[in-house]
């Protein structure tokens, strides 16, 4: 036993050594007589880290049987409302401006956010801005000698990576932890509308939710969103959302009070072994474009369908997933360069993105039946326009209402429908049974909705 503990030691030397050989890297310190800690770089970050609490009442409704509505005078419906109280973390990325950071599950629907900071000052907070499908909300608070947290460029991360997770877990105060990066990329976990998240074993439990995931240079590379494990609890598997993604989000909502998405304008899907046999492909990664949409941006730039997109601004892409949640990040008329094989060959094309404000939802923001769906502006095959279901995950209950990838929502009950905002006016609108008219190919089909 000793013998191991000794070889333990030895190799934490080894690593001590080589680490502090980074002059650029300001926590160990210089003198030879001192443990390496990471106490220097905390010190100056975690008064960066804010606890926040909420209050706020939450309304929801209940059907009320046909029998029992004389008691409730003859409403179909009774409004319950129940005041909620909650705590997270947040991170300030802006100390003149007093701009906070969280995630917007820590906020939604909060009538009164309280920011506190290590040192016990608190103050009121104002919610500036959110975004339900990246789970990113900005708050300001009045700027009285505040520590910023400075960024880092999140697309410079690899695995293996060491960083820090700081935050308020379950309440009892700022608390820090420490992993490596585990993966990056990672998507497909349903956690939120947009997925593109880092994955770490820095422990990340209940009330984390908006802190930061910082480096060893006391940089900020993802603000800590969820974990994953039975009962909430830390197995060593949390997820942050990158920093990069996180500013271009919080630019828009500075700039015009929410989120104006950019749209490419191309449906896909991942690169799977099945794909690479069928197509002769001689990759695995990347984003494989099925469909390019008439006078969208992929259009306008010379994107083809069979091209596959491997590199946003040189950063390579490992899936579909990852392509649309960076893309879904950057603002309307964003500049690109997106790096493509087509037959073989490399190829760079540059795009502008257009305006996805409106135009791209995911459905269970509309009606509960169309969870498992994104919903995009488009036409019929026929130039008929209406609403595109330009993503579909299988076994979702859109599928189990008989949904398919490709089809277009051109009415409701009867009622044509040839936009996002429509369809949404339409639904909610609508009483009891929805017929929704569908083309699919060349077919006109209704799929009905209880």
């Amino acid at each position: 036993m000793n013998k191991v503990i000794n070889r333990l030691v030895v190799a934490c030397c080894v690593v001590a050594i080589s680490l502090s050989s980074q002059a650029a890297i300001p926590f160990f310190s210089t003198d030879k007589d001192e443990i390496p800690s990471l106490a220097p770089m905390l010190d100056k970050t975690t008064p960066g880290i804010v606890s926040i609490s909420v209050e706020g009442t939450q309304v929801s409704t209940q059907r009320v049987p046909e029998m029992f509505r004389h008691f409730f005078g003859g409403n179909n419906e009774q409004v319950q409302e129940r005041p909620f109280k909650g705590l997270g973390s947040g991170v300030i990325i802006d100390a003149k401006k007093g701009y906070v950071v969280t995630n917007n599950h820590v906020v939604d629907n909060a009538d009164d956010i309280t920011v506190k900071l290590t040192d016990g000052r608190e103050f009121k907070a104002k919610k500036l801005g959110a975004d339900a499908q990246s789970d990113i909300a900005l708050l300001k608070i009045e700027p009285d000698e505040l520590t910023a947290v400075p960024l880092a460029d999140s697309d410079n991360l690899r695995v293996g990576d060491f960083v820090v997770a700081v935050g308020n877990p379950f309440g009892i105060g700022q608390t820090v932890t420490s992993g490596i990066v585990s993966a990056l990329g990672r998507s497909g976990l349903n956690i939120g509308g947009y997925e593109d998240f880092i994955q770490t074993d820095a422990a990340i439990n209940r009330g984390n939710s908006g802190g930061a995931l910082v480096s060893l240079r006391g940089e900020l590379v993802g603000i800590n969103t969820a974990i994953f494990g039975p009962n909430g609890g830390n197995v060593g598997i949390g997820f942050a959302i990158p920093s990069n993604m996180m500013k271009s989000l919080v630019d828009q909502i500075i700039e015009f009070g929410e989120v104006r998405r950019g749209l490419l304008g191309i449906t896909g899907q991942d690169i799977d072994s099945g794909l690479a046999e069928a197509m002769n492909l001689d990759v695995t990664k990347g984003a494989f474009v099925s469909e390019v949409q008439p006078d969208s941006a992929a259009e306008k730039g010379g994107i083809q369908a069979g091209d596959i997109i491997i590199e946003i601004n040189g950063k390579t892409i490992i899936s579909f997933q990852e392509l649309r949640a960076k893309i879904a990040s950057k603002g309307a008329g964003s500049e690109l360069e997106l790096t493509i094989l087509r037959k073989g060959k490399r190829k760079q094309i540059d795009v502008t993105l257009g305006d996805a404000t409106q135009a791209v939802v995911a459905a269970k923001e509309i009606h509960p039946a169309l969870e498992g769906a994104v919903l995009t502006n488009g036409k019929t095959k026929q130039g008929d326009s209406g609403v595109v279901i330009s993503e579909l995950q299988s076994r979702s209950p859109a599928a189990r209402i008989g949904l398919q990838d490709g089809d277009v929502i051109i009415g409701v009950n009867r009622k044509p429908v040839d936009t996002v905002i429509k369809l949404r006016n339409e639904l909610e609108d609508s009483k009891g049974v929805i017929a929704l008219n569908i083309k699919r190919g060349t077919a006109s089909i209704y799929l009905v909705i209880r």
